[in-house]
């Protein structure tokens, strides 16, 4: 199975793979200087805790080595500033995207470019055709970057897991297909 890579440069930041338990002191400080931004929009926020960023770099070590999730921290100059990744979808050929930035990193632009990094790479893999990402109806920032990005949205359904605090329960889906071959370009 191929795998994409573990560092991706974007210029001023870096996206680079979880370094397992080597990463626990600087993602939990992350998650904590975090959750206020979070907790409106990711349920798993309520539930932070030392040892749910624990398991969540054990988890990500061995869903990286299965093809799961890919997780990246998203960093500057050692710093990290936020998350972005992408997991299996619903069908074999499909993975979704997520993200979420220290709220001292919104509104520069890293949140739109990480993905499109990690929509770049993804489209590197074989066996990946589309890309989706998913937000609350209510989350404009989310939405902001599938849209930049050229993602079309395709669906508008109930959310199937409790809403956040401040979510709509209406989840948005987004969709951008593996661009076809440039045949002028061989």
């Amino acid at each position: 199975m191929q795998r994409p890579r573990q560092i991706i440069e974007c210029g001023d930041f870096v996206l680079r793979r979880w370094r397992g338990q080597a990463d626990f002191a600087p993602a939990f400080t992350l998650i904590e200087e975090s959750l206020d931004h979070l907790r409106p929009w990711e349920p798993w926020a309520a539930r932070h805790s030392e040892q749910s960023t624990r398991d969540f770099l054990a988890k990500a070590e061995w869903k990286w080595a299965n093809g799961d999730v890919y997780n990246y921290a998203i960093a500057k100059d050692g710093t990290l500033l936020g998350m972005c990744q992408t997991y299996r979808g619903a069908e074999p050929q499909g993975r979704r995207v997520g993200y979420w930035l220290h709220p001292a990193a919104t509104g520069q632009g890293i949140a739109t470019r990480a993905a499109a990094a990690v929509v770049a790479e993804m489209f590197t893999l074989p066996d990946v055709e589309y890309l989706e990402i998913a937000h609350d109806l209510a989350n404009t920032s989310s939405a902001a970057v599938p849209r930049r990005l050229g993602f079309t949205e395709i669906l508008r359904e109930p959310a199937t897991r409790p809403a956040a605090p401040s979510g709509s329960g209406i989840v948005v889906v987004w969709r951008l297909n593996r661009p076809a071959p440039c045949l002028s370009c061989t």
